[in-house]
């Protein structure tokens, strides 16, 4: 099937690299040298400009970040379409191919609903967060792209996963961010920051071991910030159940 995700979307023939004959023996040092040509032609010949090559530098980096940010096909699939779009638009010139390939990563990572917080994106990128950030936001105004204010609920799982608590925990920490939305709480306040001290309150109510700490190192946030919020998530619950 064809894919966004390779620059030729998977139409171009691809040689492989084991050296083997269709019956699994391996090939005489004279067919190795011919194959190895043949290999080189084709690789010439499946980037034959300059965009061609940029666009599979840039797959190639978002397939990188997807797979070392545990992100999933239909993530990639989108990241890949963005890039091509902001290629197609010559959104390129005077911005790097990482930072245009990572933004591209964040704005798919955010429609899908499978966001990942900058200091994530930051920690597998080539880009630091500044250029991140200022070029992520420059691709979405051009590109008129729709994203939506990430929800601090779907971070609950992946947090809840990475520090082993239990289905209770998860369903009580969605349950206190609701009461934190109903109560107008939560505007202007970072989502993982959100996520990370519901976790850890909801751990608490249902009597879960851990550590502000271990919060902390799983949502890549200060301790200050969760204990700044978890108290405010409780107080906000226990006021609207009253």
């Amino acid at each position: 099937p064809t894919t966004n995700m390779m620059h030729d979307k998977g139409l171009s023939t691809n040689i492989g690299w084991q050296d083997k004959d269709a019956y699994g023996k391996s090939l005489s040092s004279r067919q190795r040298e011919k194959m190895q040509r043949l290999r080189t032609w084709n690789e010439r010949f499946r980037t034959r400009d300059s965009k061609e090559r940029n666009l599979k530098q840039a797959l190639g980096e978002i397939d990188r970040m997807a797979s070392a940010l545990g992100l999933p096909d239909n993530v990639r699939e989108t990241a890949s379409v963005i890039y091509r779009r902001a290629l197609d638009e010559d959104l390129l010139p005077g911005r790097s191919i990482e930072g245009v390939a990572t933004a591209s990563l964040y704005a798919a990572a955010r429609q899908v609903g499978n966001p990942r917080s900058l200091d994530e994106f930051t920690a597998v990128a080539r880009v630091d967060k500044m250029e991140l950030t200022r070029t992520y936001r420059y691709v979405i105004r051009e590109l008129g792209l729709r994203v939506q204010p990430a929800d601090p609920e779907s971070y609950v799982p992946r947090f809840v996963s990475k520090l082993d608590l239990s289905e209770e925990t998860q369903r009580l920490a969605r349950d206190l961010l609701d009461s934190a939305k109903s109560a107008g709480i939560t505007s202007g306040k970072s989502p993982v920051g959100l996520a990370a001290s519901a976790v850890y309150a909801a751990a608490l109510l249902s009597n879960e071991k851990v550590t502000q700490s271990q919060v902390s190192d799983v949502a890549d946030i200060s301790e200050v910030t969760i204990r700044n919020r978890y108290k405010e998530l409780l107080e906000t619950s226990e006021e609207i159940a009253a």
